[in-house]
């Protein structure tokens, strides 16, 4: 661990102005925790800071634009959920205020924290930002640090904002009625905000917002006011709705109000001193906000080594070596970070369908507690279907079994009180408990129903945890009989519904929420043979196999395009023969995508290996890839818009114009599939794609963060060229999906079927790198490390077992051509098979199950 801490003790820093990127050391870091330095353009780049009860969203210079979109402008600042607490915090030294005046020179992501350097005027200031877990405070840290003894008036100006993350700026009720003026006062050294009373909308109930600032030590003045902004007065506000200034300070939704906070600090020469500054608050009055403002101040910097210590943890799992790909190597380490960041808890959800935002009832029920896996940074933190169930892949991968348990019962509790045990997944659920969208009678999403047994599934067989199969097991029942019963009007067997793309001229029947179904189906069946349901079991796979069998003539498209059909289409045909629509989106991947699970077989995808090669073949053109990972639709001929935005591909017109926007979670299929069909020289092109939107400093806009976009062709410009209320997410959880997968399940091939109590771990080493291998992935209550090494003579795999009662078969992937000539298990020949995959050739054997180390070695002809 050492040396590789080494290793990632690295800075990428892009020069200003000339475009080039070279490594350069940072200052000591704590060992096995890297970080990633910023220093051009911080005042455009977001930052986020995260803790599972608290979090803030700034620029990467410390102060605090207008940011997002669902309510305008009011996204980021400080949080805790479901509560907006500050727009921002500011801090001026002998009145020159940091990040104002005093411009941030660099700004740091490291693991658990970020931090921010400025001069100001003689004092060397480090800004220390972090989200302690468990509590609903955050901490600043301030070390100041003067060549000379002296002492400076710190000044520390906070603009309240309690507002709940539901309604927002365009919703019925929207924020505008929601929101009620904020008071301000003055109580034993700290800042105290409220905002008190009932919103003159139908249903709302009253409410104790409170938010509390103070620092670890007493003030020797303080006011209070409408501003204090710090650098920020006067503000620019944004309006609620038409455009927008280019950069703004506070929006017309806003009903806060502010206070200062004046601190004399003495400074010794050439000695730093830390001022910690606190946030906290609760949406049950001040009592609570006290109270974890009081743990905050407590010993802050105690609070710092512990997040520091908990993802050192996180850094400790699937810690990977990959000498052929340390871009990738570095991304896993980046992804695992970020998963752990994502993680995030409310309390009390009151639970109501809103429509689509088109009604504000009476809570149907509530929730005392909720965890999840939140999707996105700014505008998407809170609890969706469909990213949680592609971030289960990357979840397990990373060892972080309890997040995505939690979340899957999250989504479960949700969606039975929603929607009345139906068994349909529920869409978007809000902090509050506001249910977005996901109603019984709302047509979506489909797949997200269909997706839940197979995430359940996955992490059964990556736990073995059979209260967690017994907990979840009903509602799978119910999920996929929800789809086969209830969304397949016509009787073909392919459901009906909204799927991950909707676009114009799309048939009812999506291939994705088809292809989620044929999977959902095996998945629940593979359960159900756990459980002891025979009938569950065999219904589950009788529909499965027949839509398997039927799945290629009902929907390959083929022809020129290599691909299957995006959707179906059957108005009022008595004939029942369904029309297919091509229209080029990233779901064509998800036949290829999907691994199928069923009894006596060997898993592979729906897609059959001759339609995989011809539709990867196609999507690798530059009609479907760009520069920086896939596009979410392909160039055509022409389109229903008129132009062609691209190359074409093929002569099919579509219905649709292309959209050249690289999502990082449809590059992320992309190198799932490629690696599905063994083909990890095509793979790689995706892994990196993705993996240098978090480490190239000329792509990431925050380093070390999984955007939710990559800058490509139709998202132009980027991110940090676009207006703060008008970008994507810069940091998204399901972008991890297409790094953390491919090594772990597919270069590394590890398969657990724990809750069977058997292990598959069957490497395929990339052509032409040297080796892969992984240490302490976990698996259960135990882990495995893995190494494999593959030469033009040789193969040979390693497997140290720390799995209890588990027996392993082990193995390797033969290059193509390979001749087997000889194989040994520890020294000994073995008996061995060679059975076919869609990864190509794999050469298994028996190790038993006596745990510790086994070495398999095969010799090539």
């Amino acid at each position: 661990m050492r040396r590789r801490a080494v290793a990632l003790a690295v800075t990428f820093v892009l020069t200003a102005g000339t475009g080039a990127v070279h490594a350069v050391p940072v200052r000591a870091a704590p060992p096995g925790s890297p970080e990633l330095t910023e220093r051009t353009r911080l005042p455009d780049r977001r930052s986020v800071v995260l803790g599972d009860r608290f979090y803030a969203v700034s620029t990467e210079d410390g102060l605090y634009p207008a940011t997002g979109w669902h309510t305008l402008g009011e996204m980021g600042g400080f949080w805790t959920p479901p509560l907006k607490l500050l727009d921002g915090v500011w801090f001026g030294l002998d009145g020159s205020w940091l990040g104002g005046q005093a411009k941030a020179e660099s700004f740091t992501a490291g693991q658990g924290y970020t931090r921010i350097g400025y001069d100001a005027g003689g004092v060397r200031v480090e800004r220390t930002d972090v989200a302690p877990d468990g509590v609903r405070a955050g901490l600043i840290g301030l070390k100041l640090t003067s060549a000379k003894a002296r002492t400076v008036r710190l000044d520390v100006d906070a603009h309240s904002e309690l507002m709940t993350a539901y309604p927002w700026g365009w919703t019925t009720p929207d924020q505008q009625a929601s929101n009620l003026p904020d008071t301000g006062a003055y109580a034993d050294g700290s800042l105290v905000f409220r905002e008190q009373g009932t919103p003159k909308v139908p249903n709302a109930s009253a409410h104790d917002f409170a938010a509390m600032v103070a620092a670890d030590r007493t003030p020797v003045a303080h006011q209070l006011g409408a501003a204090h902004r710090g650098p920020q007065d006067p503000p620019v506000i944004c309006p609620s709705t038409g455009t927008t200034p280019q950069r703004c300070d506070d929006t017309a939704f806003g009903e806060g109000t502010g206070g200062r906070l004046s601190y004399d600090v003495k400074l010794p020469a050439g000695h730093g001193t830390t001022v910690w500054l606190a946030i906290a608050g609760s949406d049950h009055g001040t009592a609570e906000a006290r109270t974890a403002l009081g743990t905050a101040l407590r010993d802050p910097a105690g609070l710092l080594a512990r997040k520091v210590t908990a993802r050192r943890s996180v850094a400790a799992n699937t810690v990977v070596d990959l000498p052929g790909d340390r871009l990738l190597q570095q991304s896993v380490e980046w992804s695992k970070q970020n998963l752990a960041d994502s993680v995030q808890e409310a309390r009390d959800l009151g639970l109501r369908a809103t429509e689509e935002g088109k009604q504000y009832p009476p809570v149907k029920g509530t929730l005392a507690k909720a965890r999840w896996i939140g999707a996105g940074w700014p505008d998407y933190p809170w609890i969706f279907g469909t990213d949680g169930e592609f971030t289960a892949f990357a979840t397990v991968a990373a060892g972080q079994f309890d997040a995505i348990e939690n979340h899957l019962r999250a989504l479960r509790d949700v969606s039975d009180v929603v929607n009345d045990k139906s068994g349909k997944v529920v869409h978007e659920v809000v902090s509050d408990g506001s249910v977005y969208f996901g109603a019984n009678d709302e047509k979506g999403n489909t797949d997200e129903t269909a997706k839940y047994p197979s995430a359940a599934a996955l992490v059964w067989r990556w736990t073995g945890d059979r209260s967690f199969l017994d907990d979840v097991y009903g509602f799978s029942v119910r999920n996929m009989h929800y789809v086969v019963d209830k969304l397949d009007a016509d009787g073909d067997g392919w459901p009906e519904g909204l799927g991950n793309v909707e676009r114009p001229g799309m048939g009812v029947e999506k291939l994705d929420n088809t292809v989620y179904t044929v999977r959902g189906l095996y998945d629940l069946a593979d359960m159900a043979r756990a459980k002891g349901d025979t009938a569950t079991a065999s219904w589950a796979t009788t529909h499965a196999d027949d839509l398997t069998a039927r799945f290629d003539a009902a929907w390959w498209y083929g022809g020129d395009t290599h691909q299957f059909a995006d959707s179906l289409d059957n108005p009022d045909n008595p004939a029942n023969d369904n029309t297919k629509i091509f229209q080029r989106h990233w779901i064509g991947l998800t036949p290829l995508d999907a691994e199928l699970v069923r009894a006596g077989r060997l898993p592979h995808p729906l897609a059959t290996d001759a339609h995989a090669r011809e539709v990867l073949d196609q999507r690798e053109k530059p009609c479907y890839t760009g520069s920086n990972g896939l596009f979410h639709t392909g160039t055509g001929p022409t389109s229903a818009e008129g132009g062609n935005k691209g190359p074409a591909c093929d002569g099919a017109v579509s219905s649709v114009q292309s959209d050249r926007e690289a999502f990082t979670i449809n590059t992320g299929i992309m190198a799932v599939a490629e690696g599905n069909f063994g083909r990890l020289a095509q793979q790689r092109r995706y892994t990196d794609d993705n993996a240098r939107q978090q480490l190239d400093p000329a792509l990431w806009e925050m380093p070390g963060a999984m955007p939710e976009i990559a800058p490509s062709p139709d998202f132009d410009p980027p991110n940090i060229d676009r207006k703060q209320t008008e970008r994507s997410m810069v940091l998204q959880a399901w972008g991890a999906y297409g790094n953390l997968w491919p090594v772990v399940a597919q270069q590394l091939g590890v398969a657990p079927d724990l809750g069977r109590g058997r292990l598959e771990v069957v490497p395929q080493v990339p052509p032409g790198q040297p080796s892969v291998a992984a240490r302490n992935v976990r698996l259960g209550r135990g882990a495995v490390d893995v190494s494999a090494v593959a030469s033009a003579r040789s193969l040979r795999t390693e497997v140290t077992s720390r799995v209890p009662g588990t027996s392993l078969l082990i193995g390797q992937v033969l290059p193509v051509g390979a001749k087997v000539t000889s194989v040994t298990l520890d020294g000994k020949r073995v008996a061995y098979q060679v059975r076919q995959t869609a990864r190509g050739s794999e050469v298994v054997a028996e190790a038993g199950s006596r745990g510790g180390r086994s070495v398999l070695a095969i010799t090539l002809g």
